[in-house]
């Protein structure tokens, strides 16, 4: 693995890599990262090869294009106080890398944001109390797919929504994922959210990205809104 940082490092056996590669891949989105991220992320290695193949006992990284029901586009491993990370390439535009290397990071900082017990709690009260108001004023749509399914686990359930308990705290998780991710992409690139049946109106889509950057500041010289933009 080669240092990046205190934090990250990488090894690249996929693209003919240039500088051009080391910018759009690494440097730009590792530099977007807002530091309170940053700060909770544990010692991390990217492993960017060309495909991943799912397999059993765990994924493998293939230098031939697997079928596609054993194809696999991110793995993670946790080996001591070490994660690795690794992407399948080929074929895939960088902003569908980038999507999916905040997808990995937003996941990490879930599982370290959660409260210690059953049912897991979300150690972020604000965010929280926003998922809770949408849910009681039965606000539709979701910001991607892992919150929209868990979303509607959650509502199909059998009279009143629950606001408390495993089944809620699953969603939250899931919301605060992809929240998250649509957060730190947002900051990185120039990104519009497409309009849909099944997405989180804009207003309170707005809070939630609002309620995010107070726990994670975007670095200097980053902005989140346009209006952040100088």
């Amino acid at each position: 693995m080669i240092p990046l940082s205190s934090t990250f490092s990488y090894f690249c056996a996929s693209l003919p890599w240039g500088e051009e590669d080391m910018r759009d891949y690494l440097e730009e989105p590792i530099s977007a990262l807002p530091p309170a991220i940053s700060a909770q992320l544990p010692r991390t290695s990217i492993l960017l090869v060309p495909y991943i193949s799912k397999g059993k006992p765990g994924d493998i990284v293939s230098m031939e294009k697997p079928p596609e029901d054993k194809l696999a586009y991110t793995a993670q491993v946790k080996s001591g106080d070490e994660t690795i990370l690794a992407f399948g390439l080929k074929g895939q535009e960088v902003a569908e890398y980038h999507y999916r290397f905040y997808n990995q990071l937003a996941t990490m900082i879930a599982d370290r944001s959660m409260k210690p017990g059953a049912p897991k709690e979300l150690n972020l009260p604000k965010f929280s109390g926003l998922i809770h108001d949408e849910l009681i004023g039965e606000v539709h749509g979701e910001v991607d797919e892992e919150s929209w399914r868990s979303k509607q686990a959650l509502v199909r359930r059998a009279g009143k929504v629950r606001t408390e308990g495993k089944p809620f705290w699953t969603y939250v998780r899931h919301s605060f994922i992809d929240s998250l991710t649509l957060y730190l992409h947002g900051i990185c690139c120039d990104i519009d959210v497409d309009a849909g049946p099944r997405q989180l109106p804009s207003r309170f889509l707005r809070k939630r990205l609002v309620a995010l950057r107070e726990y994670f500041p975007p670095p200097a010289g980053f902005a989140v809104l346009p209006e952040d933009m100088k």
